[in-house]
């Protein structure tokens, strides 16, 4: 199992798609406020979100709310500024991997903290970053495929 955290997600198109991922994933998604967006059902309704029922939300007040709540020491942290590649971290069974806002990223005092646990997706110089969804689903199928994809069905039905 992984667990995306999003850390105060300020668009509400992003997180729907991170959802699908985390639906599809069997992944647990923790949404840590303040969030750019409402999540109530009338809200997720009038979406469209027909997913959403599938996916394991958990809600937290704020960063200190998460990690009282939350084990640390299966953490990694997604940023542009990291120097690790995302390819030499090693996601074990109920990782955690966290994202930032859009526009800022991760906390200046969380990227410290867990300096040895930032990961990177390798991207060529002067390329801001990824879309927060596309990175989101990078990570979390390739913290699956270290796993085996647990719970997964991995092969379809080829067509005649």
């Amino acid at each position: 199992m992984v667990n995306l955290v999003l850390v105060e997600p300020e668009i509400p198109m992003n997180t729907g798609n991170i959802a699908r991922t985390a639906a599809a994933t069997g992944s647990v998604l923790h949404l840590v406020k303040p969030l750019g967006f409402d999540i109530s059902d009338r809200a997720v309704r009038r979406a469209g979100l027909d997913y959403w029922h599938l996916v394991d939300i958990r809600v937290y007040e704020n960063l200190d709310d998460f990690f009282s709540k939350n084990d640390d020491g299966n953490i990694w942290l997604a940023t542009t500024k990291a120097t690790l590649s995302y390819s030499e971290a090693l996601f074990t069974d109920g990782a955690y991997i966290l994202f930032g806002r859009e526009t800022a990223g991760l906390p200046q005092h969380l990227l410290k903290k867990y300096a040895t646990r930032c990961i990177r997706l390798p991207m060529v110089g002067g390329a801001r970053s990824l879309n927060l969804a596309n990175s989101v689903a990078v990570l979390c199928y390739e913290a699956l495929r270290q796993q085996g994809f647990p719970g997964l069905e991995c092969s379809g039905i080829a067509n005649p």
